[in-house]
């Protein structure tokens, strides 16, 4: 099917074409999305004071807690953006780059 799209803006919704959908709430636990990322949060657990600053603020929630204590990262899902590491107080997240951790391995 071939859209006319000259008059747009006076469309109602019912003749806009569908575009992304979510079929079910919290389906991205199904999707590895870490590959994305060039970057990646290192934690030192030694610096953590337990804040879960980084939790509250993941987009991806990629902080895992366990007893209400930041104890990894979920690295399938984390993409990189650098958040936990800019909202924590302790300085306890570092960002590398992705193939500075590879070679770490």
């Amino acid at each position: 099917m071939k859209w006319e799209c000259k008059d747009a803006l006076e469309w109602g919704w019912k003749k806009h074409p569908l575009g992304a959908i979510i079929p079910e709430g919290g389906n991205a636990r199904h999707f590895n999305t870490g590959s994305w990322r060039s970057l990646r949060p290192v934690l030192d657990k030694e610096k953590c004071s337990q804040c879960l600053l980084c939790f509250i603020y993941c987009p991806d929630s990629s902080i895992i807690t366990r007893d209400e204590k930041v104890v990894d990262i979920d690295y399938e899902h984390c993409k990189g953006c650098g958040i936990c590491a800019e909202t924590c107080p302790r300085n306890a997240i570092e960002m590398i780059l992705e193939s500075q951790a590879q070679k770490a391995k």
